[in-house]
């Protein structure tokens, strides 16, 4: 297995991660924390798709997809935090005045899972970020210790993935997710 990861510029790859099953169907699309909420909430069905297939085509692609010989089997979002709803977060503090870069969702398809994609997507992620100009890139993982997690709630990724990966502990956060408190992760660049 040879993982290659790259910028999600490619917009039939990203579907094959994040779009639904039945295209009319509302699905996240990576879109609930990318965009303000009105937004969000006025995008039904396959327009969320439509605005993905924008950004794909943008300057800057909307994150990074992994691929195995050529097949799309994971996603990684990433964008400046002040383009985020990170940005505005009641429930993840801001460290400080760095213009960092958000990391929020990993995802791996079935099948794929415990091959280190997410680690191949987590590296890929920040080297898109350096890329970019981010000084410093945060995450905001469930620290979930040993617990089991949802798969479908697990998309904000797990604080020992990103230890792994280099990122620290910055701050504690007052968000939960599935139950498990999520944690303020960096890893700086400069």
């Amino acid at each position: 297995m040879t993982i290659d990861v790259r910028p999600a510029s490619v917009f039939e790859d990203v579907r094959t991660l994040l779009g639904p099953k039945s295209p009319g169907a509302n699905v996240c699309w990576c879109l609930s924390y990318r965009v303000p909420s009105k937004l969000n909430n006025s995008l039904r069905g396959p327009a969320r798709g439509e605005y993905v297939a924008g950004l794909c085509r943008s300057g800057r692609p909307p994150g990074v997809l992994a691929h195995d010989d050529g097949e799309p089997v994971g996603w990684a979002a990433v964008a400046p935090r002040s383009e985020t709803s990170f940005a505005r977060s009641r429930t993840i503090p801001h460290v400080d005045d760095l213009p960092v870069w958000s990391l929020w969702c990993v995802r791996v398809r079935p099948g794929h899972r415990g091959r280190g994609v997410s680690h191949a997507l987590i590296a890929g992620a920040v080297g898109f970020a350096r890329a970019g100009g981010a000084p410093a890139v945060e995450a905001y993982p469930l620290d979930n210790g040993d617990a089991r997690v949802d798969l479908t709630m697990a998309y904000a990724g797990f604080r020992k993935n990103f230890e792994r990966a280099g990122f620290t502990h910055a701050a504690d956060t007052t968000s939960v997710l599935a139950g498990h408190p999520r944690i303020l992760m960096r890893l700086d660049l400069r």
